[in-house]
């Protein structure tokens, strides 16, 4: 969950190492730091806070060098402090080293280390890896990384540089993102693509346990055991203003104004003649008869896409489906076969528990299927099958259109399923289809009305503790708006589903209490009806998010937030961005940081 830059050119590596670091930030910002090969000497500039404070210092007293490494962390083991921030230096001084993940096995390392002379200053697991490769370090220090990344357990992604070393610095990952850039008489590497986007399109995605050198010139990977491996390309189609704000005040505003357009991004190029075509994903009429269960696992707003597409694939095509938290999944050693069907679903397609729960799903014989966004990514690259969600980059902590391009992917897959099944006719799958390609308009008009939500919650947001309740896939919904209030506002929150209310949690609703209730499910109205009269009763505001045809419910909620009328069955996509509005505009009030959240970071590469 921390940011790593390198660079090596005829460039000043510390502006480049804190251009790059800016674009990072969303992985960690509780320190940062950067070393500088300069003079023939490592010079390491490092601060506890954001990265703004480390900026500062490095204008003060620039490094001149031309090679250099630089983190932004999220802190895993010790105290954001500026001992604990990277880089980290070896015994010797030789060595500095940047980390992203965990070494599981640090405890026994440290004690070896320590009984051969060399002295700890940090807290972290990452000083064991900088003392760990001085150890092995006898003048190559391409061989002392391979041989220190064979003892080590765990996971990693790696930035090494050695003061002996005035020509090249070393890289190395395992179950962590890493990327190097290919410029012109220079190279790069970095944790995600946006760090270096500025300078180059041209990529290499490393694999498990490879090692790159990178010299102004050159690049070579090699594998843990010092054979050369022939990399090809990749070339990003991004354009660079995606990962910019682009004149809003926050990523997540600007995120949230790009849902109808990365919708439909994900929609339109699998609609072909009027029908659903899933990629090159070949999951037959035959297949599917074969599928006992769909097992759907992911973590956090993935996983609450997840809950949406369990109703919607159990309705459509009756399949059981079951949804898991990957950081659970692995540990109950799940009943999984070559009869089911595993759904990976996230965003930066390197999630660690997710991607720990897709080996164990395959390991298990189970055919796997990711809804992921980023190409190339550890989980894109595992899965049998893939389906990328084409919602460009998405840098705020809390995810808003990626939730969105992940519900789009579920109904188009529940719809391709239901159809080769047989179990809808051709006038409701020519209907739907119309009506999810509708969606992003709905989206549009609910942006366009933002005032009413901004307005409310500059009259709540000193609310203690907020309920969001909701039936059917309202109750999913319910999830996910609760989860981003509390991610970015810190406000306490809690969903639950509608006819939960009188078994426990209706004791806690007193005068002025705030609840939220999406009501967008018709066969459900009444029922929701019934129970904001019960929350109102004992002294609750009440919030709804209906259809504009829903009129009835202005009767019984305080304030009405409304959205175009849509299919009941599709309306989570669009109903969902009033609730990511309200977090927003609720967490501005209190003046949190929208996109930076304490103690989150974007992509989570620790389990």
């Amino acid at each position: 969950m921390c940011g790593i830059v390198g660079y090596i050119g005829s460039n000043m590596a510390a502006p480049i190492l804190i251009n790059g670091l800016k674009k990072l930030e969303y992985r960690g910002y509780d320190s940062a730091g950067v070393a500088i090969f300069e003079d023939n000497d490592l010079k390491v500039i490092k601060s506890k806070g954001r990265l703004a404070i480390l900026e500062e210092k490095v204008n003060k007293d620039m490094p001149k060098g031309l090679i250099g490494i630089g983190h932004t962390r999220w802190a895993t083991h010790g105290e954001p402090n500026d001992l604990n921030s990277h880089p980290h230096i070896s015994h010797s001084g030789k060595i500095a080293v940047v980390h992203n993940g965990i070494i599981e096995n640090y405890i026994e390392l440290k004690e070896f280390l320590q009984s051969e002379g060399y002295k700890f200053v940090s807290e972290t697991d990452t000083e064991v890896v900088a003392h760990l490769i001085d150890y092995h370090y006898k003048g190559d220090i391409v061989e002392a990384v391979i041989e220190s990344i064979n003892e080590v357990e765990g996971s990693y992604a790696l930035g090494v540089i050695c003061k002996d070393c005035d020509d090249k610095f070393v890289a190395a990952r395992k179950d962590s993102p890493l990327v190097v850039g290919l410029g012109k008489n220079e190279n790069f590497i970095a944790s995600d693509i946006p760090a270096i986007l500025e300078y180059t399109r041209d990529v290499y995605i490393l694999e498990d346990k490879e090692v790159v050198v990178l010299s102004s010139d050159n690049v070579k990977v090699f594998n843990n055991h010092g054979a050369e491996v022939k990399k090809e390309i990749f070339k990003v189609n991004w354009d660079v203003s995606a990962a910019e704000k682009s004149g809003y005040e926050h990523f997540m505003m600007k995120e949230m104004f790009e849902e109808p357009k990365v919708i439909r991004d994900t929609i339109s190029p699998r609609i072909k003649d009027g029908s659903i075509s899933l990629d090159n994903i070949n999951i037959t009429s035959e297949d599917l008869e074969k599928i006992e269960k769909i097992y759907i696992v992911a973590c956090g707003t993935a996983y609450h896409a997840g809950v949406v597409g369990k109703y919607v694939i159990e309705k459509l095509a009756r399949i059981p489906v079951e949804v898991d938290v990957a950081s659970e999944f692995r540990y109950r050693d799940p009943l999984i076969t070559n009869k089911n069907l595993v759904i990976i679903i996230s965003q930066s397609g390197e999630t660690l528990d997710t991607l720990f729960a897709l080996r164990e799903a395959k390991k298990k014989g189970a055919r796997v299927l990711s809804i992921v966004n980023v190409v190339g990514s550890s989980i894109s690259r595992e899965s049998d099958d893939v389906l990328y969600t084409w919602a460009g980059p998405e840098i705020a902590v809390a995810s808003t259109k990626a939730y969105n391009t992940q519900l789009s992917a579920l109904y188009l897959v529940a719809m391709d399923f239901a159809m080769k099944k047989g179990h809808i006719e051709e006038g409701f799958y020519k209907k739907f289809i119309e009506d999810l390609k509708n969606i992003p308009q709905v989206i549009e008009s609910v942006l366009a009305n933002k005032e009413v939500i901004q307005r409310f919650a500059s009259e709540h947001y000193n609310a203690k503790s907020i309920f969001f309740i909701g039936r059917g896939l309202d109750y999913a919904l319910s999830m996910e708006g609760s989860l981003k209030l509390k991610e970015i506002s810190y406000i306490h929150s809690e969903a639950y589903a509608g006819g939960e209310l009188k078994h426990g949690t209706i004791a806690l609703i007193e005068e002025g209490t705030l609840v939220i209730c999406p009501m967008t499910q018709d066969n459900l109205m009444d029922k929701m009806i019934s129970n904001i009269r019960e929350v109102k009763a004992r002294g609750a505001t009440v919030l709804a998010i209906t259809k504009e045809s829903n009129q009835q419910v202005e009767k019984v909620a305080d304030v009405v937030v409304t959205i175009p009328d849509v299919d009941s069955l599709i309306a989570p996509i669009a109903a969902v961005t009033p609730l990511q509005l309200f977090a927003y505009y609720m967490a501005i009030q209190k003046g949190c940081d929208v996109d930076k959240p304490r103690n989150l970071a974007k992509s989570v590469t620790v389990e």
